[in-house]
């Protein structure tokens, strides 16, 4: 069976805003650590969560699906999903399955907090 390498940390730069610092790959098994993430950062009252995938390996379709879960829970709650750290490949993947429509995409964590500052929803930060 292979190695299980997924992680994640949820962290609070700022009031109502959390960041989810994901490591490893995303895939099927990776879903109750990020469900849990997600639990933990509402009930600490974040209404906007930053997925960081700097430190992400690989995602599968089972991780986009994970993603599109993560995103249909927030949106039933009114919160906004902003990810950054996306390499080029995954940029293009979010692109092509069109969930940088619904997740809002910037190139790194100062980015996606300056745009949040400035309020502005959408950006290629």
């Amino acid at each position: 069976m292979p190695e299980d390498t997924f992680t994640v940390e949820v962290r609070q730069p700022f009031d109502r805003v959390a960041v989810f610092d994901i490591v490893g790959d995303v895939n099927s098994g990776s879903e109750s650590r990020l469900m849990d993430a997600y639990t933990t950062a509402t009930a600490a009252g974040a209404s906007t969560m930053l997925l960081n995938f700097e430190g992400m390996d690989y995602m599968n379709s089972s991780g986009i699906g994970l993603l599109v879960t993560l995103l249909v829970r927030a949106q039933r709650r009114d919160q906004q999903l902003v990810a950054f750290g996306l390499d080029d490949h995954y940029r293009e993947i979010f692109e092509l399955t069109r969930l940088d429509e619904a997740i809002t995409v910037h190139l790194d964590e100062a980015a996606a907090l300056e745009a949040m500052r400035r309020g502005a929803g959408r950006g290629q930060g």
